[in-house]
């Protein structure tokens, strides 16, 4: 029978075989290695599939590098073109350079740099970026026209059957690892060509296997395709997991997961923040968003694969340095508890402190955002944490207890920018502390109790947990007279117990704070 009469299910695996003989010319295996769950309660046995260690530091190389190779000496002299934002861009430049093929690759311009200089690097002179738009759709629709008037062969990302095949290939080296079977196993999903391939070779090994597809809850085109029955584009698209962040599910990818797929599970991107942070504390390595989803999904469900042995692949590490800070500091990137919160105190001296004392006692602070605005009343933010979440739920009735006002912020704009607004014509006196102090339990308010208990007002504060050793706050305080002011500056030691340095900041930069 020909190839092409054959159902398409069949028609994948058969490729998948072929792509054997063909991807390890580019490169070589990836690993797969077992990955221990934090925490004592009951989870699955994990298995991860370690995408991020290959040349590309992503599965891509597998499919590009298939389809270029198959490609007839005159196409190769026609040249390719392609549209990525990052990660298919790099499979396509090191196919490129290793074939001979001259390949253009279009990139929108938002692209990073550090992705744009990985394309140079593996693809050489063989490779042209062409930055166009502003989003990976407006790259394709150029690249499609490039296509068109150049003669070049265009290379799709994912609804190809010769990409698909290649990246069919990772699931081929983890049956061949001997570490099967398995229960279950969570692959992302963007364009649903890894997926699809991995889960039609999976169940060809292991037919009771359970294949979970994962995508973003902002990003789901495959749940949508599913539910309509036919492609359909979405008409947002967050992009946080810029690899999967893919409008309008394939064709080809589409009609595999149909009769693969168990089911779609969607992820947060505090969920997936929280799955990177597992990946490096539990393997020291660093996933790029999309690359952590598989095992997001799988930390939301765990209690549910209690006993059981399930498989994830870390698609890739290609992440911009710059947002590593993003994830780090969002509270989905936490081992702890959190729940932010806005309260309302009096505006006089020693109401912070009481609050402190009373209602947030045991509790750390993660975060602190305030400034005087209201003569008579203040609205402080607090990002409070604890190892137990039992003991954020009573935080409530605490300050319930107390008499606080309080609202509970999710989200909030100002608090994600840090806009904390502060009232100079209501400031008497004030002084702008630069505070660094040695982060352990206490340490903040006991600098506050200690120093400026009775003798000041809180007028600012600026604080967020770093994770070092060191806290950095910024605070300002407002005194009765100049002479209190004075006093206290003279009897300020700039180190001290629990504190590493206090220092005011000098009259020019506290004039640009209250102007």
């Amino acid at each position: 029978m020909e190839r092409e009469n054959l159902p398409l299910e069949r028609r994948l695996r058969q490729e998948i075989l072929f792509a054997r003989e063909r991807v390890y010319r580019f490169a070589s295996a990836t690993p797969i290695e077992r990955l221990v769950l934090p925490g004592n309660e009951p989870g699955p046995e994990v298995w991860v599939k370690r995408e991020d260690l290959s040349p590309v530091k992503s599965y891509k190389w597998r499919g590009a590098c298939n389809c270029m190779a198959q490609l007839t000496t005159e196409q190769r002299e026609r040249g390719v073109v392609t549209a990525s934002a990052g990660n298919h861009a790099q499979g396509v430049a090191l196919a490129a350079k290793t074939l001979g093929i001259q390949a253009r690759i279009h990139m929108p311009r938002s692209t990073p740099k550090v992705k744009q200089n990985a394309v140079r690097h593996h693809g050489g002179n063989f490779v042209q970026i062409v930055l166009t738009g502003d989003s990976y759709d407006e790259a394709v629709l150029a690249a499609r026209e490039d296509e068109c008037t150049s003669g070049a062969v265009y290379i799709h990302a994912y609804d190809d059957l010769a990409v698909m095949a290649g990246q069919g290939t990772l699931a081929d080296e983890v049956v061949l690892s001997g570490h099967g079977p398995f229960d279950a196993a969570y692959l992302q999903i963007g364009g649903g060509g890894m997926a699809s391939a991995a889960a039609d070779w999976l169940k060809t090994y292991w037919p009771s296997i359970e294949i979970v597809g994962v995508e973003g809850v902002g990003q789901a085109s495959m749940k949508a395709a599913l539910e309509a029955g036919k492609p359909v584009e979405l008409h947002d698209l967050d992009i946080f997991c810029d690899g999967t962040a893919v409008r309008k599910a394939g064709t080809l990818p589409f009609e595999i997961c149909r009769e693969m797929l168990s089911r779609i599970a969607t992820v947060t991107n505090a969920e997936v923040s929280a799955a990177i942070r597992v990946l490096w504390e539990s393997l020291r390595c660093i996933s790029e968003p999309s690359g952590a989803m598989g095992l997001a999904a799988v930390l939301k469900d765990r209690a549910a694969l209690a006993g059981k042995k399930v498989l994830i692949v870390i698609t890739g590490a290609n992440i911009d340095f710059l947002q590593l800070g993003l994830i780090a500091q969002s509270q989905g990137a936490s081992t702890a508890a959190s729940r932010t919160l806005r309260v309302n105190i009096p505006e006089r001296p020693g109401a912070m402190l009481g609050l402190l004392d009373t209602c947030f006692a045991g509790l750390n602070i993660a975060d602190f955002q305030y400034g005087l605005h209201d003569p008579n009343e203040a609205w402080p933010i607090f990002t409070v944490t604890a190892d137990q979440a039992d003991t954020l739920a009573a935080l409530p009735e605490r300050l319930k207890a107390h008499g606080f006002q309080w609202q509970e912020l999710i989200e909030a704009v100002d608090v994600t920018f840090r806009a904390i607004p502060l009232r100079g014509d209501l400031l008497t006196h004030p002084v702008f502390l630069r505070l660094d102090f040695y982060e352990r339990p206490g340490a903040l308010h006991d600098f506050l109790s200690r120093l400026i208990r009775d003798r000041a007002s809180l007028c600012y504060f600026n604080y967020r947990q770093s994770g070092e050793r060191i806290g950095r706050a910024l605070i300002g305080l407002t005194f009765e007279s100049a002479d209190a002011r004075t006093s206290f500056l003279a009897d300020l030691p700039e180190h001290g117990e629990g504190y590493r340095s206090c220092k005011p900041l000098d009259e020019a930069t506290t004039a640009r704070l209250i102007a």
